[in-house]
């Protein structure tokens, strides 16, 4: 099943629950929109990260451009201490 299946499959299984606990205030359906919402967080960030890594496969083309360099920062000058008075 791809990827975006999964995510809808997850998401619908948790309308029940959602149902439950705002319309009849169950809160241990509350505590399974919870657990589900973090699964969801879980396999959002492993899409991510799955995506990236494709993104970055198919750039490794040699007519891809290259990254600019970083340019470094100057280093700050240092202020002379004042003069002390007589």
């Amino acid at each position: 099943m791809n990827n975006f299946g999964k995510l809808k499959d997850l998401v619908m299984s948790l309308e029940d629950d959602f149902s439950k606990f705002y319309d009849k205030q169950n809160a241990a359906a509350g505590t399974r929109v919870r657990k589900g919402m973090q699964e969801l967080k879980t396999m959002a960030q492993a899409f991510r990260t799955e995506v990236q890594n494709t993104k970055n496969a198919g750039a490794d083309a040699p007519a891809a451009k290259a990254a600019p360099a970083a340019k470094k920062a100057a280093p700050a000058a240092k202020k002379a201490a004042p003069a002390k008075k007589k």
